[in-house]
């Protein structure tokens, strides 16, 4: 009986891989709902929108953008979290939703990890350090002696506590072992103005707004976030060239499904968004807007994921940053 119970289980189990086949093959045969985690216009929903229209015109089913914008992106991290595992809700997450909520609000209504089926990582974006002309330094080296001399007395901007660019700075204390103190605004206008006019010393923001300051002169670009230089501005050194040992700091944008996609609808699915980013077209919109296109496995997403949870808490702790 025990033998039999084993055999039906397993002819269970080969009828739902081929049910899940034969789904995959007809896929999509509706619309599909791609929720962004903003309103229109940013930059995840502009790359949502890229990459949205390719899979339109190359399925012949129209794909929706939902704009889901609040909380940090938990609005439309749960919205996908709780829908069916079918394929037709798919999110363009970013590392906020994903990543660092998890070590900043208490009581997340998701897991980053469990609740999810990565897809593939879409696009990753660097940030740049940028310091007012006044303050005597050159360079990230000249920065951090400058910030040793004086602990407590230089400041840097936000966009908000939590955000890319608050964890940005976070990162840079906790690896050159500086004093400085966090300013947070509501966004990245009136941070930028208070850079401008000299009240605040620096900040790290994306290289597509920064770079009309540097280019412009009205702030100096020291440095920028990621692992190579950026496209946008080539002569910038990394953080780790300028001497911040270990440094690596990038937004990212990934597309995830709720957890409980079908392998045939996940290969399928990833190799659609895989072959969009190689796109001439597609990757020179997606340049433009000073991000880089990527196209990953979901493997190698689903261990950059974890990756990038565990280095943001190790950060989130360092800077003394209590759940909400």
């Amino acid at each position: 009986m025990h033998i039999a119970h084993r055999v039906f289980a397993i002819a269970m189990l080969a009828g739902v891989f081929h049910i899940a086949g034969v789904a995959a093959q007809t896929y999509p045969t509706k619309p599909i709902r791609l929720i962004v985690p903003s309103t229109p216009g940013g930059s995840v929903d502009t790359l949502a929108r890229s990459v949205g229209t390719q899979m339109s015109q190359r399925w012949s089913q129209q794909v929706l953008i939902d704009n889901r914008s609040g909380a940090g992106g938990i609005i439309a991290a749960e919205a996908t979290a709780k829908s069916a595992p079918d394929g037709y809700t798919l999110i363009m997450a970013t590392v906020a939703s994903i990543a660092t909520n998890i070590s900043l609000v208490r009581n997340l209504p998701y897991d980053p990890v469990r609740d999810f089926t990565p897809v593939s990582l879409v696009a990753t974006q660097q940030l740049m350090l940028l310091i007012h002309p006044g303050i005597a330094a050159k360079s990230v080296a000249e920065l951090t002696q400058l910030a040793k001399a004086n602990p407590g007395k230089l400041t840097f901007a936000s966009a908000g506590s939590g955000t890319g660019s608050h964890l940005s700075g976070e990162l840079y204390k906790m690896l050159a072992g500086i004093n400085l103190v966090h300013v947070p605004y509501k966004g990245v206008g009136p941070s930028f103005a208070d850079m401008l006019s000299g009240r605040i010393s620096m900040g790290f923001t994306s290289v597509l707004s920064g770079t009309p300051h540097f280019k412009a002169g009205k702030l100096r670009g020291l440095a920028v976030t990621g692992v190579h230089h950026s496209v946008v501005a080539p002569d910038l050194p990394t953080m780790a060239e300028a001497g911040v040992a270990g440094y690596e700091a990038s937004t990212w944008y990934g597309m995830l499904g709720p957890k409980g996609l079908p392998q045939p609808l996940l290969t399928k699915i990833n190799a659609e968004v895989v072959a969009i980013l190689r796109i001439p077209e597609v990757k020179e919109r997606i340049i433009s807007e000073g991000a880089e296109p990527v196209g990953s496995s979901p493997e190698e997403f689903g261990e950059f994921i974890k990756a990038e949870i565990a280095k943001w808490a190790k950060v989130i702790k360092a800077a003394g940053i209590t759940p909400e």
